[in-house]
């Protein structure tokens, strides 16, 4: 294993998502709580996996440790080779914006921003060099038509398009969605996690995905399920 740079990285050799032997305690004292018992998930690029499990069972600590928004206590956590527990705290933020992408409940979307602009707005936090077409990537979604929509436009299975095309600006080798479907109905549903799939495939993501929606889990290549903070697949 080659060592780096503490600002750039330790590698270790694993493309996509690599977890091994995740523990994550939150809370103090008695009111402290196992989120993450021993979890271990590799999940490759071009693959959707489904996380499914009851409320509590520890599904947002596996995405926060995943995305780097959260350490945790011991294990390792590593993204397209490079083990996140190395980088500085300005490096992890710069990793995080260059590298993984989130899609969040209803597009979590900016609402004085066109969907165009949306995208427009990461291109330029990211400090992408080149020309960028936002229209071309919505395009890819079904939502070249909306480009000059603002979100109070949009229908939420709209605004959930919009937030996969953002989150694939910065063509991240890890895509993280939290339950993309709560707020839509079955059809849209179907038809968002369905985009998902087809995405995850043809830009090559690592892509892990929070559901209680079973209806949607034959879009993806694996499911693992989720309990007290232990995962099996």
């Amino acid at each position: 294993m080659s060592t780096q740079t503490q600002n750039s990285g330790a590698k270790v050799g694993t493309r996509g998502l690599l977890i091994e032997k995740a523990n994550l305690a939150l809370g103090d004292g008695e009111s402290t709580v196992q989120a993450l018992d021993n979890v271990s998930l590799s999940v490759e690029p071009g693959e959707l996996v489904a996380v499914v499990g009851p409320s509590g069972a520890g599904k947002s600590s596996l995405l926060a440790v995943a995305g780097a928004l959260t350490t945790p206590d011991t294990g390792l956590v590593s993204v397209n080779g490079t083990d996140l527990s190395t980088l500085s705290k300005a490096a992890t933020a710069r990793f995080r914006l260059e590298n993984i992408g989130f899609v969040f409940q209803s597009g979590n979307l900016i609402p004085a921003l066109t969907a165009s602009e949306q995208l427009e707005l990461i291109h330029r936090m990211a400090k992408i060099k080149g020309k960028f077409n936002a229209r071309h990537l919505l395009d890819a979604v079904g939502m070249g038509h909306k480009a000059n929509s603002r979100p109070d436009q949009l229908s939420g299975g709209e605004r959930q398009r919009v937030g996969i095309a953002r989150a694939l600006v910065t063509k991240p080798t890890l895509l993280l969605v939290d339950e993309p479907t709560a707020a839509l109905d079955r059809k849209r549903s179907q038809d968002v996690v369905e985009l998902l799939a087809r995405e995850t495939h043809e830009f090559g993501v690592a892509t892990v995905m929070v559901t209680h929606d079973h209806d949607v889990l034959h879009h993806c290549d694996r499911v693992a399920e989720m309990v007290d903070g232990r995962l099996a697949s």
